[in-house]
């Protein structure tokens, strides 16, 4: 079990993530709406791993994984970006991502993409 911050500007991804990852026995230890909450939650809450969405206001994903990789450079984070963002993603592994799941979700997807990064 992990302890996991899920970071979305969309309320119903933060929750459809919420319940495939508590089903997959996980603990959501918070959530976040911008990058700007991202970074405050992570140093706050310390989670073993964040799930961040790549398009989002105030401060985008890209910015809120550069400021958490320079925080904590153990930081495990995968990215969550909808269909046609390749060069955002490419960026993010190059920021320190350890991987990346797409919008819509597929559950199947997303637990192996956690089983694999822990």
């Amino acid at each position: 079990m992990a302890k996991i911050l899920v970071v979305d500007d969309s309320r119903t991804s933060r929750k459809f993530l919420r319940t495939i990852l508590e089903e997959g026995q996980h603990k959501i230890v918070g959530e976040a709406k911008n990058g700007l909450e991202a970074i405050e939650k992570y140093k706050e809450l310390h989670p073993d791993l964040t799930t961040m969405d790549i398009t989002m206001p105030e401060l985008d994903g890209l910015g809120a994984l550069k400021e958490i990789m320079e925080y904590d450079k153990a930081a495990k984070v995968i990215m969550v970006t909808a269909a046609g963002q390749k060069n955002k993603v490419v960026d993010a592994i190059k920021y320190g991502a350890i991987d990346y799941v797409t919008k819509p979700f597929d559950p199947e997807k997303i637990n192996a993409s956690i089983e694999k990064s822990l």
